[in-house]
């Protein structure tokens, strides 16, 4: 009778030991909080996270603010559009080899020349033009140009000219002065190209 009774005893202990196991806390799944956005609100719930510590009461939160109005930030000024330049004999092109944006050499002096004709009309404000030939995609082209125009754009910049007279603008290769498929021909479209508006 004895052995009965212990293993009755000892099987109410499992029992026992399984419900109290079986009921242990679980974690409790708190939903996070992202802080208020200052822009553009966002709609989508934040993720669930899980909690492996009991929960912790905390002191209220101060209840939002309203955000502060945005302070409108200064406008750039928008460069006069291109047809409002026009040529001036005495700014040069200077050209670039194929598939190239770096100053050549022989247009060091070019560009020098025409930084002489910009300091002496401070006034003027400058559209560089990037050129490419034929060869390429539109879309290369039309990056090759954009990376002609910035080189050309950096040269008069650390000559002295500045930065906010120049605007920029490729036309890779929709604007060609020659028309043949000759390298002589190719080697002219491959250009920046100056214009001025003088104000």
């Amino acid at each position: 009778m004895m052995c009965g009774k212990s293993r009755r005893a000892g099987f109410a202990l499992l029992i026992l030991a399984l419900i109290l196991v079986g009921c242990a806390k679980r974690p409790q799944l708190v939903q996070a909080q992202a802080p208020a956005p200052t822009g553009a609100a966002v709609t989508e719930p934040a993720a669930p996270v899980v909690s492996p510590q009991p929960s912790v009461s905390r002191a209220p939160e101060p209840p939002p603010t309203s955000p502060t109005p945005a302070v409108p930030t200064p406008a750039v000024p928008t460069p006069p559009p291109a047809k409002e330049f026009a040529e001036v004999v005495a700014l040069q092109d200077i050209y670039f080899d194929f598939d190239r944006y770096d100053i050549r050499p022989d247009a060091v002096s070019t560009l020098a020349a025409n930084v002489d004709w910009m300091k002496s009309n401070p006034g003027a404000l400058i559209l560089i033009e990037g050129h490419c030939d034929e060869r390429g995609t539109n879309e290369y082209n039309l990056a090759l140009g954009d990376r002609r125009a910035k080189s050309t754009m950096d040269s008069l910049v650390a000559q002295g000219v500045a930065a906010d007279r120049i605007t920029i603008i490729s036309y890779g290769e929709e604007r060609p002065v020659c028309a043949e498929h000759t390298e002589s021909c190719w080697s002219r479209n491959r250009r920046a190209h100056f214009l001025a508006k003088v104000r």
